[in-house]
């Protein structure tokens, strides 16, 4: 039986706080972050204005960190520049992180109380580890705009090469039959010819990444062999998650190697292993790793499911982490955050 839920109205500091009567509650939910493609011109705007104390410091520190405007691109720019994958990746992790900012301190939100996991789809695993205390967010910033810039010059350093990412639906019960088909499906692929699996996403969604006719031949074989109902082509700037990012997880490895992460204050679920990390040390490897690897999205929430979470509430733009989650765990209770009359309309039913 759910924990019966009440409103402080004002704490004495003078900021509103929710409360729950069972602390427990925690176990059972999980605080997700979006990855690239969900960004937007405008995002978090209405934050920056109604919150100075809060929202507003997220987005100047983060600029400070850069030494550029990045919230004047966030909230006043051209979608074509914001979308660029070395602009994406900093703008959405510093939107999501001023949307849980707000409620740490506007309205008593304390992360180690209000869940157990914390996860984020491969760019918003660093939200997740700033969210947990284990990375500052001028070194998450830093490190989101290098990774950008890197996995760019990956794409124009193979020259002739077309390169493109498809998304997948899968036929129901078939996901383990597709990703063993993958694997006979880059052996048979014409020398200089790659397919990988990039993001498993859901029981019913995965992205593969390659080369144009890589992909293309993959998404026809699956078709065929009943695994897959359709393919959707991705309007992506470059092949994420294959072995053609290699470059830039050398200049990731590097970068690492001078930054401090200290253990997360809730566990943190890695893209790579699926599972929470147990140290601080094996952080950045896995960081590394993710850059090469597929996003090991579908089994990090089955893990959650497996240790009875189900509430989960996404912090960020977009809602496409909530709609897998409704589409595949219809009973569970999904909420998403995605601006300042989202915080005020949901912010009781988190404590």
């Amino acid at each position: 039986m759910a924990a019966t839920r009440h409103l402080s109205k004002f704490a004495p500091s003078g900021r509103r706080t929710w409360m729950s009567t069972a602390g427990i509650e925690r176990a059972h939910r999980a605080i997700l972050f979006p990855g690239q493609g969900s960004q937007y011109v405008g995002m978090g705007k209405d934050l920056y204005h109604l919150y100075p104390r809060s929202a507003k410091l997220v987005f100047d520190e983060a600029d400070e960190a850069l030494g550029y405007g990045l919230k004047s691109l966030i909230f006043d720019g051209h979608q074509e520049k914001l979308k660029l994958t070395e602009n994406a990746q900093p703008a959405i992790l510093t939107t999501s992180l001023a949307m849980l900012r707000v409620l740490e301190l506007e309205f008593g939100l304390d992360v180690t109380k209000a869940c157990g996991y914390v996860l984020g789809h491969s760019l918003g695993e660093y939200t997740a580890l700033v969210a947990t205390r284990s990375l500052s967010l001028t070194d998450a910033v830093r490190l989101v705009r290098l990774r950008g810039e890197a996995m760019t010059r990956s794409v124009e350093d193979l020259h002739q090469t077309n390169t493109a990412m498809a998304a997948l639906v899968v036929r129901q019960g078939r996901l383990q039959d597709l990703e063993d088909a993958i694997g006979e499906i880059k052996d048979m692929l014409p020398k200089g010819e790659v397919v990988e699996l990039a993001n498993i996403n859901s029981s019913f969604q995965v992205v593969i990444s390659g080369t144009s006719r890589g992909v293309d031949g993959a998404s026809r074989i699956l078709q065929q062999r009943q695994l897959a109902a359709r393919a959707v082509d991705l309007p992506v700037s470059a092949p994420f998650h294959c072995e053609f990012m290699a470059e830039a997880a050398q200049v990731m490895k590097d970068a690492l190697k001078s930054v401090t992460f200290q253990k997360p204050c809730v566990d943190v679920i890695s893209n790579v292993t699926a599972k929470p990390y147990t140290s601080a040390e094996e952080i950045p490897d896995h960081l590394v790793q993710q850059i090469t690897s597929a996003i090991q999205w579908s089994r990090s929430i089955t893990y959650c499911k497996g240790q009875d979470v189900d509430e989960f509430i996404c912090f960020g733009p977009g809602k496409v982490l909530a709609n897998l989650l409704k589409k595949e765990y219809p009973l569970d209770q999904i909420k998403s955050i995605t601006s300042a009359d989202d915080i005020l309309h949901h912010a009781e039913e988190f404590y």
